[in-house]
């Protein structure tokens, strides 16, 4: 069989595109079609405000019968071009049937475009967006996926590990069991800390979210600027994804920690969507659209009565160095779980440790939270004369202690 590139190009392309995904899993009952239009407006200059400072090209791979058999999109952001360090592309959106030459090929093209790109290396499968969505190869774990989270065949891993990719870290996501009881020590532990450093926590509501907007920019700067990779979060951006979470609102999985008034921590969690969105198989009509807003109100409220919303995932949790290892961290997560549980949650998935980040994993360790499944970013690098060199571990140490990654942090 012999297999042939196309760019995508065409409005028949952009749904080519789409379609490589369903043909892929026609047969697998755990994977879950994302919106197509989420998809597609991620190579929407309009929609996805990395384009202005990234580009992207999309492929599809056809047999000698015409079928498409896969796909790949490749991106660079220009943002990440930093004096005397590798420039660094990607490749994300792969789908492939279980054929080595045809993956090679697919990879192929984007090494090519990423090197004619200037890019040294490239870095799959990630997005050309937020680094919480559509991220990393699944290689445990091949269960119903969470929102926005990669699910792939197995066979994957072979894939991009013959082609020469290598594993540049690994993230695990775990999982708390609402429906189990909870250690005692922790809400001991909780109470305490609130009692020391007169904690309060506070909820967001839809009518101030430019307010907590501003917390959220301002702990973020602090949490994360010792990342390798920081970037500041302008005012515009950040109310901008408050306004995108507005969508995900349930107010109780969204707390905000403030210490002697001042704001000191957050933890993001939303319902998981897909167990609504799996019925639409990727395609949301405008009446089927508004049923879901509608269900959607009083926090989902209609989804939760009837038995279909019982999963949430943490995307991201942030604490103030200075706050850190102070126990913060884990009476965040435990202060809200009792009234997630109450609204008829039985799981709540942590997502995104990685293993350079020792602390974040001694967190989800420390409130029960066990393996659910895990993805590997992997990196290639153009030139093999290059020494190879996994992520960074952040260091352990009080004001450079990184909780967690997910949010977007484009300017």
């Amino acid at each position: 069989m012999s297999y042939t590139i196309h760019p995508v190009q065409t409005e028949k392309d952009k749904k080519d595109f789409l379609n490589v995904a369903h043909s892929i899993y026609k047969a697998d009952s755990n994977w879950v079609a994302p919106l197509n239009k989420q998809i597609h407006n991620i190579f929407e200059p309009g929609k996805n405000t990395y384009f202005e400072h990234g580009i992207a090209r999309r492929w599809t791979l056809k047999n000698s019968t015409g079928d498409n058999v896969g796909r790949i999109a490749a991106f660079i952001d220009t943002d990440k071009k930093k004096p005397n360090e590798l420039y660094v592309g990607g490749v994300g959106f792969f789908e492939c049937i279980n054929n080595q030459v045809a993956a090679s090929m697919l990879f192929d093209t984007g090494k090519k475009w990423l090197q004619e790109n200037k890019a040294d290396a490239m870095d799959g499968p990630i997005n050309f967006g937020e680094n919480d969505r559509f991220w990393g190869l699944l290689v445990e774990g091949f269960t119903e996926p969470p929102f926005t989270t990669n699910y792939n065949h197995p066979y994957y891993q072979q894939l991009f590990e013959n082609y020469g990719f290598k594993d540049y870290y690994d993230m695990t996501s775990n999982v708390i069991d609402l429906e189990k009881p909870f250690d005692g020590r922790f809400e001991r532990i909780w109470s305490r800390v609130k009692e020391k450093n007169e904690v309060d926590v506070r909820y967001p509501d839809k009518k101030n979210l430019d307010v907590f907007a501003h917390y959220f920019m301002e702990i973020y700067h602090d949490a994360w600027q010792f990342h390798e990779e920081y970037k500041p979060i302008t005012a515009i951006r950040a109310l901008k994804f408050a306004k995108e979470m507005r969508f995900l609102f349930v107010k109780k999985m969204i707390p905000f920690v403030f210490v002697k008034g001042e704001p000191a921590g957050f933890l993001i969690c939303t319902p998981d969507l897909n167990q609504i969105f799996k019925q639409f198989n990727g395609h949301i009509n405008p009446l089927q659209l508004l049923q879901f807003m509608w269900r959607s109100r009083n926090d989902f409220a209609w989804y939760r009565k009837n038995g279909i919303l019982t999963r949430g995932h943490a995307i991201a949790i942030g604490i103030k160095p200075k706050f850190q290892q102070s126990g913060l961290e884990t009476g965040m997560i435990m202060s809200s779980l009792d009234d997630v549980r109450k609204l008829g949650f039985k799981s709540i998935e942590l997502r995104w440790a990685g293993d350079f980040n020792a602390k974040i994993n001694r967190l989800h360790s420390a409130v029960g939270a066990v393996q659910a499944r895990k993805h590997i970013t992997y990196r290639l690098l153009f030139d093999e004369n290059i020494e190879f060199k996994r992520y960074k571990p952040i260091p352990m140490s009080r004001g450079k202690a990184e909780p967690s990654s997910g949010i977007p942090v484009e300017n």
